[in-house]
């Protein structure tokens, strides 16, 4: 795969005024956002308050009511929360899917061995998804979404099924990888520290548009301790209606 090397301020998405409506009720209403090209942010909120919907709507696959999403010529990837991966097909053949080429061509199993290989699986090329772990799956799907090089990566509670020492693996992949290609990333969650652990900007979503947006300080992502991390967190609980406890020395 190509290695970009696009300015970080170059846009990945711009949506303007964005209304998404489900029987009659605004689910996102006028809602602005811009994601620039190496930029990883983290989009919090409450169940139900329109993340998933909102990253529908980028990846293009629900019609919007209203406003404007202008994301480029090519097409953004998506990793759901679900790995979705062909179980009649071998792992490389899953992620030349996400090749606009012939899947059978010399070129598309060449861009998919590569892009095995970087998420730790290109021993595994000829395998079957049956085969692997839930972790594995989710390298692959990975493996799926980059082997485009996509200006924009949409990522859905991608690590929430897998355990604790897997999700923390998976996060350093992500980040390895989006600081490789640099495609900008809005990932959805409900996990606040996983949002201060690998985002640039934290927004939390309210009644249908960006309700607050925080930037993350350098020394609070892979700190967890860190005094910036803890009030980043304290911060972020606070805004989704979550209490923290503060328990005097």
């Amino acid at each position: 795969m190509s290695h970009p090397n696009d300015s970080h301020h170059e846009p990945a998405v711009v949506v303007r005024g964005l209304v998404r409506r489900y029987a009659g009720r605004a689910v996102i209403d006028g809602l602005n956002l811009t994601i620039q090209r190496g930029e990883f942010v983290a989009l919090l909120g409450e169940s139900g308050c329109g993340k998933t919907t909102l990253l529908r709507a980028l990846a293009g696959l629900d019609a919007i009511d209203g406003g404007r999403i202008d994301a480029g010529a090519r097409p953004p990837a998506v990793v759901f929360q679900e790995h979705r991966l062909l179980p009649w097909d071998s792992l490389w053949r899953n992620v030349a899917l996400g090749l606009d080429d012939d899947s059978a061509s010399g070129l598309a199993k060449d861009l998919a061995q590569t892009a095995l290989t970087e998420v730790g699986l290109g021993d595994r090329s000829d395998d079957w998804p049956r085969n692997l772990s839930g972790g594995q799956a989710q390298r692959v799907a990975l493996a799926r979404a980059l082997v485009q090089e996509p200006h924009l990566l949409l990522l859905d509670e991608p690590f929430a099924a897998l355990d604790a020492l897997t999700r923390i693996r998976m996060q350093g992949l992500v980040q390895q990888l989006v600081a490789r290609h640099r495609p900008g990333v809005l990932l959805v969650t409900h996990d606040v520290d996983e949002a201060v652990a690998l985002a640039d900007r934290a927004l939390v979503m309210r009644g249908g548009a960006i309700a607050a947006e925080y930037p993350v300080p350098a020394a609070a992502r892979g700190h967890r301790s860190h005094p910036a991390a803890v009030a980043l967190r304290d911060t972020l609980l606070a805004e989704l209606g979550v209490a923290t406890e503060t328990t005097d020395a």
